[in-house]
C-alpha cells in the first residue's frame, strides 16, 4: 500500500485523510452519503486508490449505554466499507490512543499534541498561511482521521520499507 484513506465516521458526517507517509493528499468533513460516492466512484482510478488501504476507526462497546447516533454511526462504517472495492480495516481507537500516546486515557486533544510534536512542534507541523506545514489546514474531526492514517502507517506499512 502507499497511501492510507482514514476514516473518523460520524452518525450524520464523516471526516476523512488520504496519507502517504509525509503528507496529506486530501482532506475533508462531508456528509455521509457524499463519502459514499466518493468511495465508490473515486475508487475506480485504480492509478489512484488500488494502492490505497482505506482505515477506519472501529465503533466499539465499552459497558455503557448507547443511543441512536451511535448505531448511525456503525451503519455507515459499513456502507463506507461495502462501497470501497479494496483493502478496508477498522481499528479501535483504544489502539490509536496507545499508540500515539502510550495511555489508554487519552483524549483527542492528547493525541493531537502527540501528532505535532512529533512533526517538529506547533510552527514546524501547522506553520501558518505563508508557511504552511504538514498539517496545515487540519480541524476538528480530521485530526482523529489523520491519527488514525498515521497509527495505520506507522503499523502496516513504514515498519515493511
Amino acid at each position: 500500500m502507499s497511501r492510507v484513506l482514514a476514516i473518523d465516521p460520524g452518525s450524520e458526517q464523516s471526516a476523512y485523510v488520504i496519507w502517504d507517509g509525509a503528507q496529506i493528499l486530501d482532506k475533508d468533513i462531508v456528509l455521509n452519503n457524499l463519502l459514499r460516492q466518493f468511495l465508490m466512484f473515486n475508487a475506480s482510478e485504480p492509478e489512484l486508490y488500488e494502492n490505497t488501504a482505506m482505515v477506519i476507526e472501529e465503533v466499539c462497546c465499552y459497558g455503557m449505554a448507547v443511543g441512536r447516533s451511535i448505531f448511525e454511526t456503525v451503519f455507515w462504517t459499513g456502507r463506507f466499507c461495502e462501497a470501497w472495492p479494496h483493502a478496508w480495516h477498522r481499528v479501535p481507537r483504544m489502539e490509536i490512543k496507545m499508540h500515539h500516546c502510550h495511555d489508554s486515557r487519552a483524549k483527542d486533544p492528547n493525541i493531537r499534541i502527540a501528532l505535532i510534536d512529533r512533526f517538529g512542534g506547533k510552527e514546524k507541523a501547522i506553520g501558518k498561511k505563508a508557511n504552511p506545514g504538514v498539517f496545515y489546514g487540519v480541524k476538528a474531526d480530521i485530526w482523529s482521521a489523520l491519527a488514525i492514517g498515521i497509527y495505520w502507517w506507522d503499523i502496516n506499512i513504514d515498519i515493511k520499507r
